[in-house]
């Protein structure tokens, strides 16, 4: 997220980036992770870590931690193993049946409460579903912030699925977990990339086990009116990896936001 509002396109943000491979203590882990829990013991203060690695990375906007409770992401998985830790549930490569935080009744941060109230536009993704989005609608009172905001809500579909987290997911798929631990969020609009990605990408990504995210097309007509509009759109960056077009993005969320009309979209069924 920090890394995301940067400005900074420099060997700071590349390094926040890194992620350490192999299989000892390290593997799995990032670089920002760790300096943000090193940061935290120091200050002894995670919200206070939180503005400070902001400031080192030259992140615009506000950034809020969603709880300043001490809590772990706890995964029971299709084979009956319960996991911790967003690092070792990633690396399970296995189905999650249930997510759960804990402890449950983490308390959430009053000024994260305060800006989403008092949004004007709220979007929740692209990210791991299971350890990065889902985790922040666990701690109590953040859905039910969102479901109460009168901000325009947008769900914006990851472009490729993540092996063991969201193998065989399509575009509803991924909706459909949000709304089985956050009920009380209703999207008005849902944004799908519409774009196929390259054979060559295709078949690199697929080495690891990640394929593109399906949409399945549906006529207009077939929508119903409690559900989001679904917005399709070019949104691939131009790059060897598989990332948004931040720019692209950001017209199409703004075109929500505004309530225009001018892309190719279709609503999902019900």
């Amino acid at each position: 997220c920090m890394i995301a509002l940067s400005e900074d396109s420099t060997l700071l943000s590349t390094l926040f980036r890194y992620r350490f491979r192999g299989s000892g203590g390290l593997g799995g882990h990032s670089f920002g992770n760790l300096f943000l829990a090193a940061l935290a013991d120091v200050t002894g203060d995670f919200v206070e870590a939180v503005r400070l690695s902001s400031e080192v990375l030259a992140s615009k906007g506000h950034i809020y931690p969603a709880t300043i409770t001490d809590v772990r992401l706890i995964a029971e998985l299709d084979d009956g193993r319960e996991v911790r830790g967003e690092t070792q549930i990633s690396a399970a490569r296995t189905p999650i049946r249930h997510l759960r935080l804990e402890p449950e009744q983490c308390l959430p941060l009053p000024e994260a409460l305060a800006s989403i109230r008092a949004a004007d536009v709220i979007t929740v993704g692209p990210g791991s579903l299971y350890t990065s989005i889902l985790p922040n609608l666990l701690v109590a009172s953040v859905a039910e912030a969102i479901g109460e905001a009168g901000a325009i809500k947008i769900f914006v579909t990851n472009l490729m699925t993540q092996p063991g987290e969201t193998d065989g997911y399509d575009a509803r798929r991924h909706l459909e977990a949000v709304r089985t631990y956050a009920p009380q969020i209703h999207f008005d609009y849902v944004i799908v990339n519409g774009r196929p990605i390259s054979d060559e990408q295709s078949k690199t990504y697929a080495l690891d086990g990640a394929y593109q995210v399906e949409i399945e097309e549906t006529d207009l007509t077939a929508g119903v009116t409690s559900e989001p509009e679904i917005v399709r759109a070019d949104l691939l960056d131009e790059s060897e990896m598989v990332r948004h077009n931040s720019e692209r993005l950001a017209r199409v969320v703004i075109a929500c936001a505004e309530g225009a009309h001018s892309w190719p979209r279709m609503v999902s069924e019900s």
